[in-house]
C-alpha cells in the first residue's frame, strides 16, 4: 500500500451522481421557464453548491434569495439523493479493502453535507468515512487545495503519504500539485478528459478492484 491514509471525492467518484449535477442549474432554471447561457454546465460545475446559487441568482433570479433558490433545488433534487443515486461499481469492496488495512478515510467534496449523508447512508457506506469536508463549509473550491490541507490535518498525516481520488481534471490537478498522491477515477462524465486525467493523475482507475493498489495502471 503505497499511502497511508485516503481523501476520496463523492459524486462521480463514490456515487453515480454526475449527469443529474452537471445540469442541475440548467434544469431548475428550464423548470421556471429560464433560457440559460449555453456554458452554464460548465460555469456551476466547478462551484459549491453555494456558490453556485449566488451565481443563479445573480445572473437570472435577481428577486429570489440564495435561500429561495437553495429550496427550490433541493426539491428537485432531494429524491435523486435520498431514494434513488446508485454507488459506482464495485466502490464498497474496495473501501473494506482499505478498512481491513486500517487506512483512515475522509471525504472531501464540493456538493452538500445533507444530501451526500442521506446518500451515503442510503448505500451502507457511510461507516467508513471519519470526517466529510465540503467546499461550501470552508468557503472554498477544489481549484484551490485548501479542502484537501484541512484533511490532511484531520489525518495527521503529510500530502505524500495521502491518496486523494479524484474523477474531475481540475481538482486532479489542484491535489497533484498540492504533493498528494493522485488516483484519477473514470467517470461518463469526464471521458472527453480521460488523457488529460491519465496525464496528470499518478494512477488512473478505469474501475473498482479490490487489489493492494492500481500499480498496473501508474503513468
Amino acid at each position: 500500500m503505497s499511502f497511508k491514509g485516503a481523501v476520496f471525492d463523492a459524486d462521480g467518484t463514490l456515487i453515480d451522481s454526475m449527469g443529474m449535477w452537471r445540469s442541475l442549474g440548467r434544469r431548475y432554471l428550464h423548470s421556471l421557464g429560464i433560457e440559460t447561457e449555453q456554458r452554464l454546465d460548465s460555469v456551476l460545475y466547478a462551484m459549491s453548491f453555494e456558490q453556485g446559487c449566488e451565481y443563479l441568482r445573480k445572473h437570472y433570479l435577481k428577486k429570489n434569495s440564495a435561500d429561495d433558490i437553495r429550496a427550490g433545488i433541493f426539491a428537485m433534487i432531494g429524491d435523486f439523493y435520498r431514494y434513488e443515486v446508485k454507488l459506482k461499481p464495485s466502490i464498497t469492496g474496495y473501501l473494506e479493502h482499505l478498512r481491513q488495512r486500517n487506512i483512515p478515510m475522509v471525504i472531501a467534496t464540493v456538493g452538500d453535507r445533507e444530501l451526500l449523508t442521506a446518500a451515503l447512508e442510503r448505500n451502507n457506506i457511510a461507516e467508513y468515512f471519519s470526517a466529510i469536508f465540503t467546499g461550501g463549509e470552508l468557503n472554498t473550491t477544489k481549484h484551490e487545495p485548501e479542502i484537501y490541507f484541512a484533511c490532511a490535518e484531520y489525518l495527521g498525516l503529510e500530502p505524500e503519504n495521502i491518496a486523494v481520488f479524484e474523477d474531475a481534471l481540475y481538482a486532479i490537478r489542484t491535489a497533484r500539485k498540492a504533493g498528494f498522491v493522485v488516483y484519477g477515477v473514470r467517470d461518463d462524465s469526464n471521458l472527453y478528459d480521460t488523457e488529460d486525467i491519465k496525464a496528470e493523475a499518478d494512477y488512473y482507475i478505469e474501475e473498482w478492484k479490490n487489489e493492494d493498489s492500481f500499480d498496473g495502471c501508474r503513468q
